[in-house]
Order: structure tokens, then C-alpha cells, then sequence
């Protein structure tokens, strides 16, 4: 059967199993095989018995079913997908601690007095959480259970705060270290770390773009923002801005402190010599009078700037934001630091946020049990949905379907960005219906090749990717899109995630409702990477 049949076949047949609730790794594992006899031996499905007299069937351990074995047997023995389960366990160690919700406090501390501060604070949350663990779902239910009832409870435009919750609860997505990169540079054989340093300045953008709207909305229609009562306890503006210079200090000389010793560490034990001219990041000997610098002038602002006393009431309001701050050192800083690699860091985040549990007297048999359970489980879905959805992306690559659908695309003679336009506009519509993990596996690996086809130059709008980019960008334009899809009717699940810990009297329809401007938002952020590509290269 040629592969145009087979392809309008298998969009049918896939459409029609989802609808009736097929779960998706089970749904494409079936059509890996139905594309796989389709192409290869057609004779099965009208006569059974032929079983092992067509190329499919006659030799076992040879042939397409064996080439499918070993590409999915490749992706599920690679390393790197250890980093999947070990940053869920964090994030789920996160949310069960309450670590978060001292974070939340020591936040709403210092912006309780600003104008749209709680869902200012929300946002700045979502994007240390992000930056903690990379996953979604675990941080809009968060959000929703924390900073919900207190913007409602204080007036809050109903459509804002849900907003807020859901679209900054997603920025998971983009922020590294985000498992939706890992799955991506896993699939395209990507480099994970160039993806995390290209989706920095992207994903704060969107972040920002986030907060601005806050602001600005909040500054127009005041009654959709409340400022809250004035509590007698709370510092003058002036007064907590210098408290808040004194916790900084404080947290300056602290990492400054480590780091000034973890360059010793290297630069006196031989380990910078022994690198062959590849020196740890901030770990030589010409760092290390910046870092005890840092250290004497933070030392100074507060002794003899801010003063002992507002130091120390400093720490007291702001101390929740330290652990946060430990963890993404941990994580972030050994990877861009030359110390461990992706699954590694992830472990060490999750013995980090572990030994802060137990530091705070959280630590407990229940806590990690609950923890793994909800690792177990996600890591099943997910584990599932890649067999399934990796076993149709390599029938359908072997059927000869990313060539035809290369074929059909370039040669419609679209240019080069309506090309990629449609791209876009199939993942948004993909993005409505099937979970992130179906559409890296499955749609990824077709258009991906297209993409590296293109003439370059006519990429984007302003600047010019280099060419060992490209994949890196259409990673970082991906995720973009996801983000978007996370919020889309109709089953868009971060509604479905933040629901299930809302208030009784919040609908569906409200919630979708409330994800409007937001929406908005992320197409605007999605819209500068197509008209700057070269955005993801500030850093790399």
C-alpha cells in the first residue's frame, strides 16, 4: 500500500481511537504495528494464516519489526531519561514540604503593599518552582491551593487569578531545566544543555511578559487587584526596601562564601590542571579575588550600611526564599558549572530538597512514600506513552512517512516561514487534543528534518541563525507552542489540573475563560522567536 493511503489511514484511525478515551500509548503502539503490516505485509489482514511467509513475519530478529525493537530499546536505555523520574520525585518532595509555602510567604512579604502583588508573587513562584524541577501539572495545583483562595479572598478578579495560576504554572515548559527539552534533545539527539541555555532567554521573556500584563492591567482597573488591608506590623516602603538590600547581603555573601571555596577546591586539589583547558565556570584561581570581594563588600552593607539589627529582621522576613535558591544552585549551577551532567544534577536536586525536608523537621517516611508513589505513577504515564508514541514514529519513519509529508509540504512552493507557520498551526491543533510526550514522539521526527531542509537564511525576520542552531531553535519553538497548548480548549490540562482544587463555584468555562489574555500573551512570545530566531543564541 503506498504511504499516502497509509497516512490519511493512520491521522483517521488515531483521531477515532482518542476520541472513544484510548489511552494514548496503547492507541499508538496498536498503529505502529497496523502501519507496519499496512506497508509491509497487507496480505495479513485478509489472511491471517499467511502469518510468516511476508517480509514482517518470516524471519524473527530481522527486518522492520526488529529495526522498531532496537530504535525504542536505544531510547529507553538512555541515561539521560533517568532525569525524568528523579526531577518529578522533586517536584513532588516540593510540593509535599513546605518549603513552597515559605517561599510563597517571604514573596508576599515584600510585594504585599504593591498593586496586583499576589499575582505578582504567584508569577515569581511559578518561575523559582519552574527553575526547581521543570514539571507542570505539580505547580498549578500548587499555585491553586496556595496563592487561589488568598487573591480571591482579597478581592481578586476571578478571570486574573486564574489566569495567573495556569499560564505561569506552565512556564515549566520553557524554564530549564524543563522535561519537555529533555524529551526533545532525547528524540532529535539535541544537545539537552545547549537546549536549557538557549530557552533561558525565552522563557524569562514570557515570564516578564506575564508580570507586565499583571502590572499594567492592575494599573488601569485597580478594582481588579485589591491592595490589602495596611497591617501595623508592615515596615514603610523605604524602611523594607532597606531590609530587603540586608537580605540580599546577606544572601550574596553566602554563595559568594561557596563559591569562593569551591574554586579553592578545584584550582589547589590539581582538578583545573587536570582538565586538559576546560576549568570549572567561577572555579579558577583569577575568580577567586572577585568572589572574596563580593564577600568583603557584602560583608560591609551589612555591618556598617544596613546595620546587624535590619540584617537580621532581613533574614527573618526572606529566609523562605533561601532553600528555593539552594536548589536551583544545585541543579542549575552543577550543570552550567562543568561539575555533573543532566541526570546527575537532577539527583542531586532531589537529595537537596530531601535534606532540607529533614532540616526542617518535614523529613518523614510518609513524605518520601507519597512522593515516590506520585513518581511511579507519572513516570508510567509517561514511559507508556513513549513506547507507544516512539513505536509509531519509527513504524511510520520506516513506511517512508516523514519523506512524503517533506514532499508534500516543500512541494506545495510555500516560503520558507509559511512552511513553518503550518507547522505551527498543526501543533497548536495537536496540541488541543493529544498530550505533549504523543506529539515530540510522533510529529517532532517528522517535521524536524523538514525544518533542516530549509534554506536558512529565510528563517525568521531579523538576524540569521547559525546553522548548528536551527535544531536548538525549532526545540526552543516547540516548547513555546506547548505552552500554549497547555491552555487550550478544550482540553487544555492545565483547566483540568487547577479544577481539581478550586472552589466548588469555578467552572470549567470560567477557568477556560480566564486563560484568554494569557493565550495572547504566549502567541506574542511564540511570534518573537519566529521573527528573531537568533534570540536563543544570546546565551549559547
Amino acid at each position: 500500500m503506498d504511504i499516502g493511503t497509509i497516512s490519511l489511514i493512520l491521522m483517521v484511525t488515531l483521531i477515532v481511537l482518542l476520541a472513544i478515551g484510548m489511552p494514548l500509548g496503547l492507541a499508538s503502539a496498536a498503529l505502529a504495528v497496523l502501519v507496519l503490516v499496512l506497508k509491509f505485509e497487507p496480505s495479513l489482514l485478509s489472511n491471517p494464516l499467511s502469518f510468516g511467509d511476508g517480509i514482517l513475519t518470516k524471519r524473527p530478529g530481522t527486518g522492520p519489526l526488529y529495526i522498531l525493537a532496537q530504535k525504542i530499546y536505544g531510547l529507553l536505555t538512555d541515561y539521560v531519561l533517568i532525569s525524568v523520574p528523579l526531577f518529578i520525585f522533586m517536584a513532588s518532595l516540593l510540593e509535599r514540604s513546605g518549603i513552597a509555602k515559605d517561599m510563597y510567604s517571604s514573596l508576599n512579604v515584600w510585594l504585599s503593599r504593591t498593586r496586583g502583588g499576589i499575582a505578582i508573587v504567584t508569577s515569581i513562584m511559578a518561575v523559582i518552582m519552574a527553575a526547581m524541577s521543570g514539571i507542570i501539572g505539580g505547580e498549578v495545583v500548587l499555585l491553586g491551593l496556595i496563592a487561589l483562595p488568598q487573591m480571591l479572598r482579597l478581592g481578586y478578579n476571578q478571570n486574573l487569578a486564574i489566569g495567573v495560576i495556569c499560564a505561569s504554572g506552565s512556564l515549566g515548559t520553557m524554564i530549564p531545566p524543563s522535561i519537555v527539552l529533555i524529551i526533545y534533545g532525547l528524540i532529535t539527539e539535541t544537545s539537552i544543555k545547549a537546549l536549557f541555555t538557549a530557552a533561558f532567554v525565552p522563557g524569562f521573556m514570557l515570564a516578564s511578559m506575564i508580570i507586565m500584563y499583571i502590572v499594567v492591567r492592575t494599573t488601569l482597573h485597580p478594582e481588579d487587584a485589591p491592595l490589602p488591608e495596611p497591617d501595623p506590623n508592615d515596615p514603610e516602603p523605604v524602611e523594607k526596601r532597606k531590609l530587603f538590600g540586608a537580605f540580599m547581603s546577606i544572601v550574596v555573601a553566602g554563595f559568594s562564601a561557596v563559591l569562593f571555596v569551591r574554586a579553592a577546591f578545584f584550582e589547589f586539589s590539581g582538578s583545573n590542571a587536570a582538565s586538559q583547558g576546560d576549568p570549572a565556570r567561577l572555579g579558577t584561581l583569577e575568580h577567586m579575588p572577585w568572589l572574596g570581594g563580593l564577600v568583603v563588600i557584602a560583608l560591609i552593607l551589612i555591618y556598617f550600611v544596613f546595620g546587624k539589627d535590619r540584617a537580621k529582621i532581613g533574614w527573618d522576613m526572606g529566609k523562605g526564599l533561601v532553600a528555593p535558591m539552594v536548589v536551583i544552585g544545585v541543579v542549575l549551577g552543577s550543570i552550567y558549572g562543568g561539575i555533573t551532567g543532566i541526570t546527575e544534577a537532577a539527583g542531586m536536586g532531589a537529595c537537596a530538597v530531601l535534606i532540607i525536608a529533614i532540616l526542617r523537621g518535614e523529613g518523614s517516611f510518609q513524605l518520601v512514600w507519597e512522593s515516590l508513589m506520585r513518581t511511579l505513577r507519572s513516570t508510567g504515564t509517561i514511559i507508556w506513552v513513549t513506547i507507544g508514541a516512539a513505536s509509531l514514529a519509527g513504524a511510520y519513519t520506516i513506511a517512508g512517512g516523514p519523506t512524503y509529508v517533506a514532499d508534500l509540504i516543500v512541494g506545495r512552493d510555500l516560503p520558507t516561514m509559511g512552511v513553518i507557520l503550518t507547522m505551527m498551526l498543526i501543533l497548536l491543533f495537536m496540541g488541543a487534543f493529544m498530550d505533549w510526550v504523543g506529539i515530540v514522539l510522533l510529529i517532532i521526527p517528522v517535521f524536524l528534518p523538514i525544518v533542516l531542509r530549509l534554506p536558512i537564511d529565510e528563517i525568521g525576520l531579523i538576524g540569521q541563525l547559525a546553522p548548528n542552531h536551527v535544531a536548538i531553535w525549532f526545540g526552543v519553538l516547540f516548547c513555546m507552542n506547548m505552552q500554549v497548548s497547555f491552555l487550550s480548549p478544550p482540553f487544555g490540562p492545565a483547566a483540568f489540573y487547577l479544577k481539581s482544587v478550586a472552589p466548588a463555584h469555578i467552572s470549567l468555562t470560567d477557568i477556560f475563560r480566564g486563560f484568554l489574555p494569557f493565550i495572547g500573551i504566549q502567541l506574542l512570545a511564540l511570534s518573537v522567536l519566529l521573527i528573531w530566531p537568533n534570540i536563543i543564541a544570546l546565551l549559547l
